[in-house]
């Protein structure tokens, strides 16, 4: 019984987390779709934090699939890659803006890949019920990726926009999953 009450609690907190993570992350698609015009400085540290944040709220995630999850090592991998990225970001602020653009096209197929394999090879329950979010968030992000990798330097509005899509629908997506975590008995 405890052992239930506890990862209903688990399951609780992490259908929160996803809330907060897919609300950051649409109101950062928002404004990256409405204010294109950010300066570098200003959007690479908003990056910089929300790269850290998801590599944070990824690496909690992936701890907490330990025994559940047959893939958790993977995600950890990428959020350890996240975190160091972010990190780097908040650190070197006066790094090119190619160098961002690149790294961050890197950083939307990588975390698509990871998505959509997980969402069609992992075998616990919660990822089961909700394997399509898996998938599509996976899509998303490898499109959005090649997207930002195609123009890198010579269409920084291709890349703002195609970064604030992804955002927008990642966080919907991540949103969505939420509700759909939480309903799982």
């Amino acid at each position: 019984m405890a052992k239930r009450e506890l990862e209903n609690k688990a399951r609780d907190m992490l259908a929160g987390v996803l809330v907060v993570e897919g609300v950051i992350a649409a109101l950062f698609g928002i404004a990256a779709l409405f204010w294109p015009g950010l300066t570098a400085a200003v959007f690479i540290k908003l990056f910089g934090v929300f790269v850290l944040v998801w590599g944070l709220v990824s690496l909690v995630h992936s701890f907490l699939g330990i025994g559940r999850s047959n893939l958790w090592w993977v995600e950890s991998i990428f959020s350890l890659a996240a975190l160091g990225l972010g990190i780097f970001l908040l650190r070197n602020p006066a790094v090119s803006a190619a160098v961002i653009i690149l790294t961050v096209g890197f950083t939307l197929v990588a975390r698509g890949v990871v998505d959509f394999l997980v969402g069609l090879f992992a075998t616990d329950s919660e990822v089961k019920v909700n394997r399509w979010f898996y998938i599509l968030m996976g899509l998303v992000g490898v499109a959005a990726g090649i997207a930002v990798l195609a123009h890198p330097v010579a269409s920084g509005l291709v890349f703002v926009w195609a970064l604030g899509f992804y955002m927008l629908l990642s966080g919907a997506l991540n949103i969505g999953l939420a509700f759909r975590v939480r309903s799982i008995e």
